[in-house]
């Protein structure tokens, strides 16, 4: 810049001097004129060499700030009317956005680190080289030992080398950790960091979860049992108490063969209702899992409509599917939803409705098949105990047809909801979902 300066005005300051000094000029006059020129021409050189330099020298230490993280260092003197001016207010700009970035960024990584040392699941970060590079509290109380002495260390060498590899999801049942034994659920997902490859490790304690579930199901079994149990055992020893004092009589009544006859028949039939219950209850109980085989969805519907000989089923079909599923069980379920419309509708015709019919058909989503069932029954009256285990409003019912039906969709990786229909009219709507 000052070279510049320089050779701009070197002519023209040239030129004055040789006029000056070959001219009719007096000394005093060379001489004054001569160091005016040169000094105004060097002076204002200097002028512009520093009106360029200062400034590009202040943002040079001002990215240099920003490169070493210091966002607080401001320039002065930015001007939007200068073109150097506007360079050195974008750079103020691009520090403040910097602070405010890293003001956000602190707080959310305190959010992080406060969430992560609060939550009860143990937290793993391991590298590629499957090195851990962060630990969590409940992490650092399941390896029973503190952040300093686990930070750095090998997978392998921490016992956790196995759950890098396999699979992302599983459940680990009577592991023993350094902090504790029981049954715990494992995930594991990859993310990168500065380009590399790293392994995130979840593992949570079921152990109490589990428990706590078990401890319900006890509950509600217990009830349900406790239930059946006392309305078949309580008229039985109502009925033996009463054989009992007939029996004792010294005189009897002459229909007294009658009577224990009649007694002893009721007593059978509440032993045998109670046997069906039995029955029943080791029926869900020992649901066997899926054997699951390719298998074409419209024969498989149309022979479970043609089981249904008191209604006519109109069948109004879909698309043509295979289903990689347990054909017998899926089958099952379909007979039994069926059953289900069939029965409904049967008395909503007995209350004057002789049209009333059922419908049934199939359609394709993204990734799964709807089986539907639409009757024109009189719908659902108490939806909460749909799926409640021997729960049952049919006289012959054992209340646990729609809990196989459930059981069977879920163990294939569907699932089954019963609702009453939307469109105005009455009856319900049974749809099962299966995965393609």
């Amino acid at each position: 810049m000052l070279l510049l300066a320089l050779l701009s005005g070197a002519p023209a300051v040239l030129v004055t001097v040789v006029i000056l000094w070959t001219g009719d000029f007096s000394s005093k006059v060379q001489w004054t004129l001569t160091l005016l020129v040169g000094g105004c021409w060097l002076g204002f050189a200097f002028a512009a060499r520093e009106r360029v330099i200062h400034p590009l020298q202040t943002m040079a230490n001002l990215l240099t700030a920003l490169r070493e993280g210091d966002f607080s260092i401001r320039a002065h003197g930015a001007r939007r009317d200068d073109p150097l001016g506007d360079v050195m207010a974008e750079i103020n700009l691009l520090s403040r956005l910097l602070q405010e970035q890293r003001l956000d960024a602190l707080e959310a990584t305190a959010l992080l680190r406060t969430v992560m040392a609060e939550i009860d699941v143990a937290i793993f970060a391991f590298d590629g080289e499957g090195v851990l590079r962060l630990v969590n509290r409940a992490g650092q109380e399941l390896l029973a030992a503190p952040a300093e002495r686990l930070l750095g260390r090998a997978a392998t060498s921490l016992g956790l080398g196995e759950y890098l590899t396999g699979d992302e999801t599983r459940l680990l049942e009577q592991t023993a950790f350094p902090g504790g034994t029981g049954r715990w659920g494992l995930r594991r997902t990859t993310f990168r960091e500065d380009g590399r490859p790293h392994a995130l490790l979840v593992i949570t304690d079921l152990s109490q979860a589990l428990r706590e579930e078990e401890l319900k199901a006890w509950q509600r079994l217990v009830r349900v049992l406790g239930h059946e149990l006392n309305n078949s055992l309580a008229p039985i020893k109502s009925l033996a108490g009463s054989l009992d004092s007939l029996l004792r009589q010294p005189q009897r009544a002459p229909d007294w063969e009658a009577d224990m006859r009649r007694g002893l028949e009721i007593i059978a039939a509440r032993a045998d209702g109670l046997a069906r219950f039995m029955q029943a209850y080791t029926r869900l109980a020992r649901l066997p899992q899926p054997a699951r085989a390719p298998c074409a969805l419209p024969p498989l519907v149309q022979r479970a409509a043609s089981i249904e000989t008191r209604l006519p089923v109109r069948v109004d079909g879909g698309p043509d599917l295979t289903l990689n599923c347990d054909a017998a069980q899926i089958e099952q379920v379909v007979i039994n939803l069926l059953k289900n419309a069939v029965d409904a509708t049967l008395e909503r015709r007995a209350t004057g409705k002789p049209d009333a019919g059922v419908r049934l058909a199939w359609k394709q989503s993204a990734h799964h098949v709807e089986i539907v069932v639409e009757d024109d029954g009189l719908g659902i009256a108490n939806a909460g105990n749909l799926f409640v285990p021997f729960f049952t409003t049919k006289p012959e019912g054992s209340g646990i047809g729609l809990v196989l039906c459930r059981q069977i969709a879920e163990n294939h990786g569907g699932s089954l909801q019963l609702a009453n229909r939307t469109d105005g009219a009455s009856g319900c709507v049974a749809t099962l979902r299966l995965p393609v």
